[in-house]
């Protein structure tokens, strides 16, 4: 069983550390996923661990939550560290993402929305983030952030069946009979919050 501390900020010292290598980290990783090494575990948790901290903080999470989270992050690395592939990823890309995907799921989960529990979650349900660079996933995290106000400001009936719909990726006809409803209302239901959000968070960026 693994046990982490605090993970704190960044140590000051840290800064003047020579920054490890991406094949040191591959390294790492491979010990990890071939022997279930802990110093190389440790290793990565100590250069990580504050950064994704602080990456989820700065994309609105409390301290608490990013904390938690970036436990969790930790967590799948162990377990899953045989899934990472070097050729399509760098670790902290691969890291990054696993971190806001748990992130959208501890919303999703506050929100009602159906989630899949930590220990079964899938790091690579969201291959297209793969790319992506931290800078370009805090980018994407302040416009999803934007995006949860928007649905906060819709009118409840609206919210619920987008969703149900996008988020959820219930069939109409589901919603429709899930929630009593005609299925001509939860089209227009759709509808009106989709034209919602768009003006709300065209006004948020003009």
């Amino acid at each position: 069983m693994l046990v982490f501390g605090h993970v704190g900020a960044v140590p000051a010292a840290a800064a003047d550390r020579r920054m490890p290598t991406d094949d040191e980290f591959n390294a790492w990783m491979r010990a990890v996923a071939e022997a279930a090494d802990r110093p190389a575990f440790a290793a990565l948790f100590r250069h990580f661990a504050p950064r994704i901290k602080g990456f989820l903080m700065r994309g609105g999470a409390d301290e608490a939550l990013a904390e938690e989270l970036t436990q969790e992050a930790m967590v799948v690395l162990w377990r899953r560290a045989s899934r990472f592939d070097p050729a399509r990823a760098q670790v902290s890309t691969w890291l990054y993402t696993i971190a806001r995907n748990l992130r959208i799921d501890h919303h999703r989960r506050q929100a009602g929305g159906a989630s899949q529990a930590p220990e079964d979650w899938d790091p690579e349900r969201q291959p297209a983030d793969a790319h992506l660079t931290p800078h370009e996933l805090l980018h994407a995290a302040e416009r999803e952030r934007g995006v949860q106000r928007a649905l906060a400001a819709l009118p409840p009936e609206q919210a619920q069946v987008l969703r149900l719909s996008f988020f959820d990726e219930h069939p109409h006809g589901r919603i429709a009979k899930d929630l009593g409803i005609p299925l001509g209302t939860v089209k227009s239901r759709i509808r009106l919050a989709v034209a919602q959000l768009r003006r709300t968070l065209e006004r948020t960026q003009a």
